[in-house]
């Protein structure tokens, strides 16, 4: 089979597990929140999250109405052949999507407010490319909710606050969303490199697991702080009070000009929906986040 047929099927499998199946860091992270959770609203609402979890799963329908915007990563081997084909495959991939899973169609058309009833359009599906050695084909996709989306933020910071000013950046930026994103949320927080550069390096953020720390012990240490900094708002599960507003932190930086502090903070909401997969050079699949194909 050609390498545009496969990326296809592959993709839309990850679009249909992503939509329907959360991954499995995520879900244990939602049931240890219910487990702590002290406020009876709180514990309410992150039961209802558990019970549409597990009602998704069975009636293998999408866990939430919002499918999102779909965002693409490709983890590309530098000797893969066909790298020209990929961009088709995905949009194809994500036509079948919406129709046979279905996803709610997402994408329109900002001069004209026309929906492509497909959730393709200029620049969507939105691709990251990142070129690596070797001849295998990592693919990734986050359907992105707009809920989420609309909340994520970008800011120059004064140089000189450093550390401090970001945690303080953060935290107001929480404490505004309050429940717009569906709490509880993940946070992917980026600093330095652009105003551009420090969104997309804060959107990738969200795609590492709750269960890997960052390697830096410096940084991981900061994802603590920040996680228990956000979580003491009392915001709480669909911010209805709680200790639970953020599941968890996930930080990724760039070198920064001397004289500008950029930073980006990109929420997920509860839903934080990911899949990935490896296509070996044989043609052969690897399933990594959900260990299967659909």
């Amino acid at each position: 089979m050609e390498i545009e047929k496969i990326v296809e099927n592959v993709a839309f499998n990850l679009l249909k597990q992503a939509v329907i199946y959360l991954p499995e860091d995520v879900k244990q992270a939602l049931k240890k929140a219910y487990e702590e959770e002290t406020s009876e609203t709180g514990k309410t609402q992150l039961k209802a999250i558990l019970d549409n979890i597990e009602l998704a799963e069975k009636y293998q329908a999408p866990i939430c109405q919002d499918t999102g915007t779909i965002i693409f990563y490709i983890k590309a081997g530098s000797e893969v052949k066909g790298l020209e084909k990929i961009e088709n495959a995905l949009i194809n991939a994500t036509k079948r999507a919406t129709k046979e899973v279905p996803l709610r169609p997402n994408a329109v058309n900002p001069f004209t407010q026309k929906n492509s009833g497909d959730n393709t359009g200029r620049f969507i599906p939105f691709l990251n490319w990142e070129i690596v050695p070797g001849n295998s084909l990592e693919l990734t996709v986050m359907p992105k909710g707009g809920g989420s989306e609309n909340v994520c933020v970008t800011g120059m910071l004064v140089p000189g606050e450093g550390i401090n000013g970001l945690k303080k950046f953060v935290v107001e930026t929480v404490i505004k969303a309050g429940a717009k994103p569906c709490p509880p949320n993940i946070l992917g927080i980026a600093m330095g490199g652009g105003t551009d550069i420090a969104i997309k390096l804060a959107k990738k953020a969200l795609l590492r697991p709750l269960t890997e720390p960052n390697p830096d012990p410096e940084i991981a240490k900061l994802e603590k702080e920040i996680l228990e900094a956000v979580n003491m708002t009392g915001i709480g599960p669909m911010g209805l009070g709680g200790k639970t507003t953020v599941l968890g932190v996930n930080i990724e930086y760039a070198y920064r000009h001397p004289a500008s502090f950029p930073a980006a903070v990109a929420f997920n909401c509860w839903a934080a929906r990911r899949a990935s997969a490896r296509i070996n050079a044989d043609g052969t699949v690897e399933y990594l986040t959900h260990k299967k194909g659909v």
